[in-house]
Parts: structure tokens; sequence; C-alpha cells
């Protein structure tokens, strides 16, 4: 008898597999080939979120795209990164090939805290990562409000 170690990872593979497999019957295959009138599967870049002393960064897998491909907007005081990454048309004739990796284009949005100056945001782009940089907003100071005698004790006399 063969010992196995399990591998919990495996399980959750083989059941992404099988969840993969029900929504491919439901809406068609994934990652079809725009040539052959299939559709393209959604892309949705992951982002990163981190607040910093003074700043929040968030940070955003955009492999294969340049600045031109990228809209980053703020209104509202929310904040939407937008753009596309193209279908890299390959025409093959004999031979079988697979199509997996995401295209198309996507939208994020993120709420921001009120109080934002959208024009002290900082962008860079370096090797696919979108970096977007959010100061803090001005946290107030309180005001102490005094607490005098009110005017219904002046009037019963």
């Amino acid at each position: 008898m063969a010992i196995v170690r399990w591998d919990p990872g495996r399980d959750l593979d083989l059941l992404q597999s099988d969840v993969n497999r029900l929504f491919d019957a439901f809406f068609g295959t994934r990652g079809a080939n725009r040539s052959s009138g299939g559709s393209a599967q959604r892309w949705v870049p992951p982002m990163d979120l981190t607040e910093e002393e003074n700043e929040y960064v968030l940070r955003a897998d955009l492999p294969g795209l340049s600045e031109d491909d990228i809209e980053i907007e703020v209104k509202d005081d929310v904040l939407t990164i937008s753009g596309e990454r193209r279908y890299e048309h390959e025409n093959r004739h004999e031979g079988f090939y697979r199509v997996e990796r995401s295209f198309g284009r996507f939208s994020r949005s993120l709420d921001l805290p009120s109080g934002i100056d959208a024009e002290a945001l900082r962008a860079d782009f370096d090797r696919g990562v979108l970096e977007v940089h959010i100061p803090k907003p001005e946290q107030g100071t309180p005001t102490r409000v005094p607490i005098g005698a009110s005017s219904s004790a002046d009037a019963e006399d």
C-alpha cells in the first residue's frame, strides 16, 4: 500500500476545475478565440491597497499594457482605473493551441475617504505595475463648544 501525502490545495484545484466546467457548460467555453465567434473572457486585474503614514498606495498588476492604455479618474470621491488589454490574434491553421490569457476592457473603482484632494494624486507605471499614491486627507482639529446657561432658566426669573 502506497502512502500519499494529503494536499488540501489539490482538492481546491479539483473543486475549481469542476466549477469552471459547470460555468463553461452554462455560459460557453471560456477564453474562446474571437475569430471563431466566441466571446472574450472578462479580465479583472488584481489590485492591492496599503495604508502608509501619510498616504494610501494602490498597486495594480497590468502586464502588457502601456501608460496610453490606462485611464485614472477621480469623481465624487471615487477613484476609477480603467483600460483595455487587446487580444493578440494568432492565425494557426494546423494543430491545436490554447488561449488562457485574459484580455478585454476592465474598470475597477475604489471609494476614497471624503476630503481627498484629487489634484494631489500621483501615479507611476513601471514594468506592468501601476502605483497610485493617494495623500490622506487633512484631519480637522475638533473645536470645543462651551456649554452655557440655557435661556429657559432665565425666563423663569
